[in-house]
């Protein structure tokens, strides 16, 4: 069964009607109508089951209604050539996409964030953190290191981010595409991964583990990052993973730059 938006009609939707009434939620007429009721009584049904609340009635709805065999996304990850991206990277250089774009895709797909709105949150999120499209180092700056003091030393004893002690400030420094910061986050992701990122910490640059790292802190955030979008707060997804608006005008120039090129991705 395709995706079910509010206004469709047909024997599709008189088998979500159906099968909503079966469990709890009563949409009104078996109609065949996707009309108020019956997203009202989707929405009941999203919120009860903990899926996201968009009325949509999509692959993870479907399937959590016995309506899909599979709950997959649709996938954006072929919509995603290097030419596309170029144009959503109009300042970087194309041997760099061409280089580091294979990992990020890979890793999205490996982490099932292959819908068109993860695929571009990570292709935004990387524009806004490293417009090169390299994974770096994050550099020095008033925020993080103190004037004459050690680099990094203002992120030693940040208990926010797992840091203790002197040295924990440059040791757990920004690294990668996400630019990963602190113990607490190189010790979850680096778990989520597979790799030892509290001892070798400075691995977080290599592409294919930058990319991996990318995925793993998009995945744990995914819920509230698509809640955010299904709004349009652009601004709120941004927070959601780098904490504040750094590099919010390039997150949103390239998501949308993103939309315009990648037009028969799913969503």
């Amino acid at each position: 069964m395709n995706a079910l938006h509010p206004g469709a009609s047909g024997d599709e939707v008189k088998k979500l009607q159906t099968q909503l009434a079966a469990v709890g939620f009563p949409p009104g007429k078996t109609d065949g109508e996707f009309g108020p009721s019956t997203e009202a009584a989707l929405l009941a049904f999203q919120h009860s089951t903990g899926l996201l609340a968009d009325g949509v009635a999509g692959p993870r709805t479907l399937a959590a209604l016995g309506l899909a065999d599979s709950d997959a996304l649709p996938s954006a990850i072929p919509q995603a050539s290097v030419a596309k991206v170029c144009v959503m990277f109009p300042n970087t250089p194309r041997a760099n996409i061409e280089k580091n774009l294979p990992f990020v895709l890979d890793s999205l797909l490996s982490a099932a964030l292959q819908d068109k709105p993860m695929v571009l949150m990570a292709l935004a999120t990387i524009r806004a953190e490293t417009e090169s499209f390299l994974p770096v180092t994050e550099g020095q700056s008033r925020y993080n290191t103190s004037p004459g003091g050690q680099p990094y030393d203002l992120y030693d004893r940040r208990a926010d981010l797992g840091n203790t002690q002197a040295g924990d400030g440059a040791k757990y420094c920004g690294r990668g595409f996400i630019q990963l910061t602190g113990k607490t986050n190189y010790r979850q992701h680096g778990l989520a991964i597979g790799e030892p990122l509290l001892e070798q910490p400075e691995r977080a640059n290599e592409p294919a583990i930058a990319a991996a790292l990318l995925a793993s802190f998009i995945k744990a955030k995914e819920r509230q990052i698509k809640e955010a979008l299904m709004t349009g707060d652009l601004r709120w997804a941004r927070k959601l993973v780098n904490g504040g608006s750094h590099g919010l005008e390039r997150f949103e120039d390239c998501w949308r730059r993103g939309m315009g090129v990648l037009t028969g991705a799913g969503s």
